[in-house]
């Protein structure tokens, strides 16, 4: 049996979106699929149980933090991250390729890899695309990263116009290099068939950079492949049209996957170029600071105005926080008094709250009628459809 299988169940006839179902050696999930973010091998301050509940059927884990703590090593010896954690489901790990990114001021980039100073410590660590591969093996996910290199947003680049260009590029030549390093690690491990590689297409938002790289991307035969490189600083609009050229150009028979996003105008937006897979920090991170997504918009719940207010957060959500009678006052009391109860109830509303919108997207899809989604999802902004 193969490490991952894919099946279209249902194609909308007026945009690039589709109902999927993909298959690993952990489980079955559903597509378009949002998957909550374990960074450290836990969706920070949830049971497991309470993660699934929320109908979540995947979760991510991410390979640099784990790597770093408690060292994959130690995983592998347990089980597996898997068993490790008690998760009963389906697993990604990113590569470790955006911290690349994100810890910039920490690290050198070469052609063999990356010198982290590790923001723990401060020992030094190398990543290389091996390294990166022998980490995921070891921490044993379903679907595993290929090591990349990640460019920074144009706004946040320190250089003009022509130096960035050649950072895009650079990136892009990189990425395609350290594809085949990672492709032939993971084959010497033995082990295609049980985790699934996806290679990861950067670009920037440069166009023909998208085209030139999920051209040499996708010419690797791997069971899905991944959109990165839009979550990085751009802007709605600039992520919508990346995608939007992008994601028609990979392979229709695997899945897609866009790393990092996000809020719910960009999922959507992105399921309509034909994206199944997504992934981010928003509900637990945003949950933390009280920040409580709906289909209308944000409740920020420190704010004064609920101080006494007796309703839930949305009076639609099925979730533990609304559906049990706790009250905005009660929770802005929590998070006011510093009570570990409001960001527990405040991260289970917001991950209850975008499986529900994945929900409506792939009701909108199977009966091909996105009327439903733009009236009872105002927050989304759908686009008009491209076709």
């Amino acid at each position: 049996m193969p490490a991952l299988t894919f099946e279209i169940t249902n194609q909308d006839t007026t945009t690039h979106a589709r109902v999927g179902r993909v298959t690993t050696p952990h489980g079955s999930f559903d597509t378009p699929a949002f998957m909550p973010v374990g960074t450290q091998g836990t969706v920070k301050g949830l049971l497991p149980d309470q993660v699934r509940e929320s109908g979540a059927q995947m979760i991510l884990g991410n390979t640099y933090h784990l790597m770093l703590r408690p060292g994959s090593e130690l995983v592998a010896s347990q089980g597996g991250l898997q068993d490790w954690s008690r998760w009963r489901g389906p697993m990604l790990t990113d590569s470790g390729g955006f911290q690349v990114f994100s810890l910039a001021d920490l690290n050198r980039i070469t052609d063999d890899g990356v010198r982290f100073k590790s923001h723990l410590d401060g020992a030094t660590i190398e990543l290389t695309p091996e390294r990166s591969m022998r980490v995921q093996h070891e921490l044993g996910a379903d679907i595993i990263m290929a090591f990349d290199d990640c460019p920074p947003a144009g706004d946040s680049f320190e250089g003009d116009a022509a130096s960035y260009a050649e950072r895009v590029r650079a990136a892009n030549e990189r990425t395609l290099r350290w594809l085949d390093r990672c492709v032939a690690e993971h084959t010497r491990s033995g082990r295609d068939d049980k985790q699934a590689l996806f290679p990861i297409v950067q670009g920037g938002t440069d166009l023909d950079q998208r085209t030139w790289c999920v051209e040499r991307v996708c010419a690797a035969d791997c069971p899905g492949y991944a959109i990165g490189g839009v979550a990085v600083g751009e802007p709605p609009e600039e992520i919508h049209r990346v995608v939007a050229h992008t994601a028609p150009l990979m392979p229709k028979s695997k899945p897609r996957y866009l790393m990092g996003v996000g809020y719910e105008r960009d999922i959507v937006a992105a399921v309509r170029a034909g994206v199944d897979m997504f992934d981010c920090v928003l509900p637990t991170r945003n949950g933390r600071k009280g920040y409580c997504f709906t289909p209308r918009g944000v409740v920020k719940l420190r704010n004064a105005s609920h101080k006494r207010d007796p309703g839930p957060i949305d009076p639609d959500c099925g979730c533990p926080a609304c559906s049990r009678g706790y009250s905005r006052s009660y929770l802005h009391h929590l998070f006011r008094a510093d009570e570990l109860l409001g960001p527990t109830l405040a991260s289970l509303h917001n991950l209850w709250h975008f499986q529900r919108l994945m929900l409506d997207i792939r009701h909108a899809i199977a009966h091909n009628d996105w009327s439903l989604l733009a009236r009872d999802w105002p927050v989304a902004q759908l686009p008009t459809a491209t076709g």
